[in-house]
């Protein structure tokens, strides 16, 4: 009789920097039986597909100091930690894999508590609190960005990158680029990660005359919470709220303007583009900048503080790199260099050597 297929339960949940690196590997596990755990209305019930079964427990983050509302939040990670066991319990599942956030906690503990091995991988360059405070109780903490494991001292680090969609890495199932944009012109994609960035949309929409007046098209990707996001008209603007194909439009760009949320900043790098990085001031312990740094320090690309950042100097950032077209092959050469592209096959050697291993 055959060995029953191993069941891995991935908890991954909230934003595409959490999701896409998580639906990469497990497409590089498709003899593995995989389920999902994640939080009722995020993103998940939307991306994840319909051949993973999605588990959902009702949890949440610790935003601000001790006090009342603590205590419920203790209470509900409590009950989410015994369904979790329970799920675990009831699957015969024999690993969890996470990518961190708020339901990496109650993952993490129902698992050891349960003796079952743990994968956590951690995208950014500094290791957020969950991935400080659980890493050392993981079997592995797969590592996005090298430099992290200098904050991960006690963890069983191994660095892999961060996987990327499908779509970034096989140009024969790419679509070609549906959009109005002529051969040849000068393009500038702006994006802000799954959340959009309602501030750096308001100062590309200040400064994209200039960009018009020089030839140079723009696609900016709004997101869907921006209220004047349809506020611009102009030949060379097409503003979308998201576009699916982001493979082709990144390697279609000639520069982007992107904010640095680890996932993003894994696209820009697979793709070779180029890019103006403008870190979400309000991340979490600033760990976008930590991101943004590690293209900055090698060349791939510049960085800019939205707090300093006026109409003028973008627009002169941008019109003096456009028209620096060595500086440009540069920076593509270094941000390639950065690229992993191999990184869903190596985190998912990484998984079977973890679950596989006798114990």
């Amino acid at each position: 009789m055959a060995n029953a297929p191993i069941r891995l339960l991935i908890a991954a949940s909230g934003t595409g920097g959490h999701l896409f690196p998580a639906i990469a590997l497990a497409q590089k596990l498709p003899d593995y039986q995989i389920e999902w755990l994640g939080v009722p209305d995020r993103l998940e019930t939307q991306l994840v597909p319909k051949q993973y079964p999605l588990n959902t427990i009702a949890v949440e983050g610790f935003q601000q100091g001790f006090g009342l509302s603590s205590i419920r939040i203790l209470g509900k990670l409590a009950l989410s930690i015994l369904e979790v066991r329970r799920i675990l319990k009831q699957g015969n599942f024999q690993g969890v894999f996470t990518t961190g956030g708020y339901i990496a906690g109650p993952a993490v503990i129902a698992a050891r508590s349960l003796g079952l091995p743990v994968i956590f991988h951690e995208s950014n360059a500094l290791p957020g609190k969950v991935t400080r405070f659980f890493g050392p109780w993981c079997s592995a903490v797969a590592l996005g960005f090298e430099v992290a494991a200098k904050y991960l001292p006690r963890a069983k680090n191994v660095y892999v990158g961060t996987p990327v969609r499908e779509q970034f890495l096989d140009g024969a199932i790419n679509p070609p680029l549906d959009l109005a944009i002529p051969d040849g012109v000068p393009l500038i994609v702006v994006f802000g990660g799954s959340q959009g960035a309602v501030a750096v949309n308001k100062l590309v929409r200040e400064s994209a005359k200039a960009w018009f007046d020089a030839g140079i098209y723009v696609v900016h990707l709004t997101g869907d919470r921006d209220p004047e996001a349809d506020s611009l008209k102009h030949p060379q603007y097409i503003a979308l709220a998201f576009y699916n194909n982001m493979a082709a439009l990144l390697q279609r760009a000639t520069l982007a303007i992107s904010r640095s949320g680890a996932g993003s900043l894994t696209e820009l790098a697979v793709c070779g583009t180029p890019a103006i990085l403008i870190p979400y001031p309000f991340a979490a312990e600033d760990h976008q900048s930590y991101n943004a740094d590690v293209f900055t320090s090698s060349g791939a690309a510049l960085t800019l503080k939205q707090s300093e950042l006026t109409t003028e100097a973008l627009q002169s950032y941008v019109l003096n790199l456009l028209q620096s077209p060595q500086e440009l092959a540069k920076m593509r050469e270094k941000t390639k260099a950065i690229a992993v592209p191999d990184s869903a096959e190596k985190l998912a050697q990484l998984v079977r050597e973890v679950i596989e291993t006798p114990r």
